[in-house]
């Protein structure tokens, strides 16, 4: 065997060079990060009532509010991963916390719809450098694989958390001060917490391979071109599927966009394979990765599920129950108590295997669902049918989101952790938007026919959609799902024992003066 090569300082662990006191104050960090990131799209689902009032906003603005982000966000996601990847993530990090205090600065301040809904869309950009350039530094700072899933289990649970606590705080500052402190809120914990970084976060977790290189390198391994197409495509198509409850879904406002975008994403995976592996925004062998497919698919649930309830519920107990925005989000509890204990659930991945995990969480989320869809269209049903759905549901969703990213970063090499990153978040914001605007469609539709919105059957019928888009989940999970790959190390590039984890010329940037040369007996001995 030849003698094993020096590691670069890209390659170098990190962990044992940092105290235990400091990586924890790292971990908190990007937790935080990811916090103000999932409190900015949840939390105004508690100020847009007060917001439609105070503005004099119609039906299609107000709907925009949240599109606005979640557009921009899961759109620039995979520009930013990449960027992770490629340049210093801790500037990525860093200059996306700063970025987000200082727009949500300026948006506390505005009383008027359009400058609201751009400063909504760059906000979106700003979160969206955050979450891949904070899960590449913390697989740095947690390389061992059980440490490493805890961080990551906590990490994403941050996000379900606020989802829930950003409903309830919001709430607090639209019931007792004014909307305005929503945004106010994320700029006095975001631009501190950005300072605080640019000292804390060690330089050298922040090098890679890529980084190392020289400024025109990194330029030209941008994938320049792909990422704008597919840019384009996603901003096209998301507009389509948030615009098509509101405007309807055979104008042409939706349709043309929506074919156009359809087209431009075949058009992006069709350029991914004729470029340079190096140079992909998302390389081909990305969806080959053991369960890197079906995990993705999985990912499109957790934001859907939590969204769709919170929005359905907010609109029922607000304008036809008459509750308050505080009371409203009391009886939401239930859901961030339960998430914020599952998000701590992380190192179950290295007991037993993920896929016994997830279907736990989708057999919980079912059971949830069919409570919801069967009772919840009066005041006296909150106990019998939907605190016991909130309570059952929201491990499992947990559970589900919590293991689905753990299971996905194993999965594909840690080098591609920012680019993985982005890929998974974007499929949670990416599901949301579509979820959702099935949603409104369905309850749209059956509302005209069954009472308006103020009888439930609308609301029943998104709940049954949503039931049998987490049992087809369920069923692809179990059949497709490939456990012979839990609990081993992460692929590393030029790993010949599994075809999707080997190297090609593209995986390793090799020195001429260190090439290793493999012996002909040795190929005898590679499994086949």
């Amino acid at each position: 065997m030849p003698p094993p090569q020096p590691r670069t300082p890209a390659e170098t662990p990190v962990h044992h060079e940092l105290s235990l006191t400091r990586r924890l104050i790292l971990l908190f960090m990007f937790c935080l990060a990811q916090f103000l990131d999932a409190f900015s799209n949840s939390a105004l689902f508690s100020a847009i009532p007060v917001l439609e009032v105070s503005m004099g906003m119609t039906e299609s603005q107000s709907t925009w509010i949240m599109s606005a982000f979640q557009l921009t966000f899961a759109s620039f996601l995979l520009i930013s991963g990449r960027i992770s990847d490629v340049y210093n993530p801790k500037t990525g990090f860093v200059g996306g916390v700063f970025g987000l205090g200082v727009i949500s600065l300026c948006a506390g301040f505005v009383d008027d719809t359009i400058p609201l809904i751009i400063l909504r869309a760059l906000t979106g950009i700003a979160s969206a450098m955050t979450i891949p350039s904070a899960l590449a530094l913390l697989v740095k700072v947690f390389p061992e694989p059980l440490e490493q899933a805890r961080a990551i289990g906590i990490f994403g649970g941050c996000a379900s958390v606020a989802s829930s606590l950003g409903f309830l705080i919001a709430a607090m500052f639209v019931q007792w001060a004014s909307y305005h402190w929503v945004f106010w809120f994320v700029a006095i914990v975001a631009v501190p917490a950005a300072l605080a970084c640019a000292f804390i976060i060690p330089p050298e977790i922040a090098n890679t391979k890529d980084n190392l290189e020289h400024a025109a390198a990194k330029w030209k391994s941008l994938d320049l071109l792909g990422v704008t197409i597919l840019t384009v495509a996603l901003i096209l198509f998301i507009f389509a599927v948030t615009s098509g409850p509101t405007d309807g879904w055979a104008s042409a406002a939706v349709l043309v966009p929506l074919i156009v975008s359809i087209m431009m994403m075949i058009g992006f995976f069709y350029w991914e394979t004729r470029i340079h592996m190096d140079k992909a925004a998302i390389p081909p062998r990305t969806w080959f990765y053991p369960n890197f497919s079906i995990l993705f698919a999985v990912a499109l649930l957790p934001f859907f599920w939590l969204f769709t309830v919170f929005l359905i519920f907010t609109t029922l107990w607000q304008n036809v129950f008459e509750w308050s925005a505080i009371s409203s989000a009391v009886h939401m509890l239930p859901i961030g108590v339960a998430s914020f204990f599952m998000s701590f659930t992380g190192s179950l991945s290295r007991i037993f295997s993920p896929k016994w995990i997830i279907l736990t969480g989708l057999s919980f989320c079912m059971v949830a669902t069919v409570l919801m869809a069967l009772g919840g269209g009066k005041p006296e049903d909150y106990w019998p049918y939907i605190f016991p759905a909130f309570s059952l549901g929201s491990p499992g969703i947990m559970l589900t989101y919590t293991h689905t990213n753990i299971a996905i970063f194993q999965a594909a090499p840690s080098s591609m952790a920012g680019t993985v990153g982005a890929i998974f978040n974007g499929a949670l914001l990416f599901g949301s938007a579509i979820g959702l605007a099935a949603a409104s469609s369905i309850e749209s539709s059956v509302e005209a026919n069954h009472g308006g919105s103020h009888e439930y059957k609308g609301r029943a019928a998104v709940f049954w959609f949503l039931l049998a888009v987490i049992s087809i989940l369920f069923i692809s999970v179990s059949i497709f799902y490939d456990r012979s790959t839990d609990h081993t190390p992460q692929p590393e590039h030029g790993d010949p024992g599994h075809p999707a984890r080997r190297s090609t010329d593209s995986d390793t940037k090799l020195d001429d003066a260190n090439v290793t040369m493999i012996k002909k007996a040795d190929l005898v001995n590679l499994p086949a």
